[in-house]
């Protein structure tokens, strides 16, 4: 995304603090308001599915960084997959899976697409555990210690790895992908990355193009968010809200992972307890004399802009679950892991 349209976190502060107190109050109110209708079933899906035990158990290679709160994350992400309909289990060690992909079907998936795959240890894993033979990691930056070498040495699988942005990527131009089925994956998509995939993978669609069977996006850093890139400004408009309001909607979600209240936050990830909490400490304290939103932000609770920041990236992320089921196939928004885990911890799968 060229720098010189990027709506900078400096920027989306003057737009809230030149807000006046009755508009921000009503923002607010639209925040809860729609957040109550579309958030509710946003279920909690902490899998350890069976095939991936080999990496659970430490059975690796090695030389392969074992760091155990990242493996539980991957290895929900291709559980939710797996339950979703998505990757069929290959139970056995992996010599199995040879066999396994000769009886596949035309609509199982074959190769997988890692957005923004860093070192590619979560492809690493989907290839170890579920026979991908098939691999596309996209990836501006050069990086140390890669899956690649581990990747090259198993026997009928095919790796590219590709340095470049992702919104210059055009699938459509990988001739080695053309007609199979696919699925995409991200675990390190911040902010804009994220609608930049999705458009990606599902934007244009003809006869020859790779064909997207799922997908599983784990979403963070949504105070990096921009209008511009933002997959689905028709719903957000739909809601009444503006792209001011968007923008600065993106820059409230920073406070639901706010060093600040982390640790005195109970079950961070229950939004219903953050709630209920909030309220509890908001009763007798609504004031009307505060003359600007800076002095409102500042007599805000630690716990109030928690709920706040956790309702505008759900809101977001429902905005892209619609987009994509627009485009035909079936999603949802899960919680994947424990905030103890990890605070970003919406998983947006579709299948």
């Amino acid at each position: 995304m060229g720098s010189c349209s990027v709506v900078t976190s400096e920027m989306k502060r003057n737009l809230l603090y030149s807000m006046n107190v009755s508009k921000f109050r009503q923002l607010i109110k639209k925040i809860d308001d729609v957040h109550g209708g579309i958030c509710k079933d946003i279920e909690d899906s902490y899998l350890s599915p069976e095939a991936c035990n080999i990496w659970f158990n430490k059975e690796i290679d090695r030389k392969i960084p074992f760091q155990e709160k990242h493996v539980l994350q991957q290895g929900s992400i291709l559980g939710n997959l797996e339950k979703f309909g998505v990757l069929n289990k290959c139970n056995e060690k992996v010599e199995c899976c040879e066999s396994y992909l000769e009886e596949k079907d035309d609509s199982s998936v074959s190769a997988v697409v890692e957005f923004g795959a860093g070192r590619g240890y979560l492809t690493q894993m989907l290839a170890d555990c579920y026979g991908i033979n098939k691999v596309y990691l996209v990836e501006r930056k050069s990086y140390k210690l890669k899956a690649d070498r581990s990747l090259r040495q198993k026997e009928n699988l095919v790796l590219e790895r590709m340095r470049i942005d992702i919104e210059d990527l055009d699938l459509n131009a990988v001739e080695s992908l053309h007609g199979v089925p696919y699925v995409a994956v991200g675990k390190h998509l911040c902010g804009p990355a994220t609608d930049l995939s999705l458009r990606c993978c599902l934007s244009r669609q003809d006869g020859e193009s790779p064909v997207p069977r799922g997908l599983a996006i784990a979403t963070c850093c949504h105070h990096l968010c921009q209008w511009k890139s933002y997959i689905n400004k028709e719903y957000i408009l739909s809601l009444g809200i503006s792209k001011d309001e968007f923008h600065i909607m993106t820059s409230f979600t920073s406070w639901a992972v706010d060093d600040d209240h982390g640790s005195n936050v109970p079950g961070v990830d229950d939004i219903d307890l953050l709630v209920a909490n909030a309220k509890e400490e908001e009763e007798g304290e609504v004031r009307d004399d505060l003359s600007s939103v800076e002095e409102v932000v500042k007599k805000m609770k630690p716990m109030e802009r928690a709920v706040l920041g956790f309702k505008c990236k759900q809101i977001i992320d429902a905005g892209r679950m619609k987009w994509v089921k627009k485009h035909g196939l079936d999603s949802k928004l899960v919680k994947y892991i424990p905030a103890s885990i990890s605070p970003e911890n919406t998983l947006l799968v579709a299948g």
